[in-house]
């Protein structure tokens, strides 16, 4: 395998997507080449203007608001690599973890890793309401998937998750919301795959800074998973 597609849904990142270009394109895959594709689903803030302007990437732009999942299916299917990873277009994750989360897949270990999220020390969501019921929520999916495909991962949201292409292109998701990797990683566990856990790093932002998933897509994750260990 000899090259990394990195593939980026953005909408409404005007503030941050042209530091994360630049702290992607930094990464050192050691002889593994990058391609770096954002997914613009929509952006009314002028993100797909900055995108213009930058050099080294592709991106594609969507018209509509598709949702993460459409952006995530457009930039997998135009991807050219040998391996997939998704990366959120704001700051909260260190692309410096994509050699750990692509290792068990060129050692031949797994065809999937599932990214594990170091919860920061000091936090200071964790005297806002908003934060335990995340944390509920989270939790919830986490075991429930666990033991409806009988695995055990130490959760499921982080952002990095790595995938050979050639299982994605295998794999029909009908999503196009935030459960797009829920149903992805749930369709792979039930083809009976090993997921391998890798941890890494995690700086949260808050509601006031754009985090857009919400309580409601909580509910929708959970549907998800129970739906399609039972009906798909």
């Amino acid at each position: 395998m000899s090259k990394l597609s990195i593939v980026i849904p953005a909408y409404n990142e005007r503030n941050t997507i042209e530091e994360l270009i630049k702290r992607v394109k930094a990464v050192d895959l050691d002889g593994i080449e990058k391609e770096i594709i954002v997914v613009d689903d929509g952006s009314k803030d002028g993100t797909r203007e900055i995108l213009k302007s930058i050099p080294g990437i592709r991106y594609i732009f969507h018209e509509k608001n598709l949702g993460k999942g459409g952006a995530m299916k457009a930039g997998f299917k135009a991807a050219t690599g040998d391996l997939l990873i998704p990366q959120d277009a704001d700051l909260e994750y260190d692309p410096n973890d994509y050699p750990a989360m692509i290792a068990p897949i060129l050692a031949g270990k797994t065809e999937v890793t599932n990214g594990v999220r170091i919860q920061p020390k000091d936090d200071s969501r964790r005297t806002s309401l908003s934060y335990w019921l995340h944390w509920l929520g989270n939790n919830a999916i986490t075991w429930t998937t666990n033991v409806l495909y009988w695995h055990h991962a130490g959760e499921y949201e982080g952002c990095y998750k790595a995938f050979t292409k050639k299982l994605v292109d295998s794999i029909e998701i009908k999503t196009n919301n935030f459960d797009y990797d829920n149903e992805l990683v749930c369709k792979i566990l039930k083809r009976g795959y090993k997921i391998i856990d890798v941890p890494i790093r995690y700086y949260p932002r808050d509601y006031e800074q754009g985090k857009k998933i919400g309580w409601k897509h909580g509910f929708l994750i959970l549907w998800t998973i129970i739906k399609t260990r039972f009906l798909d």
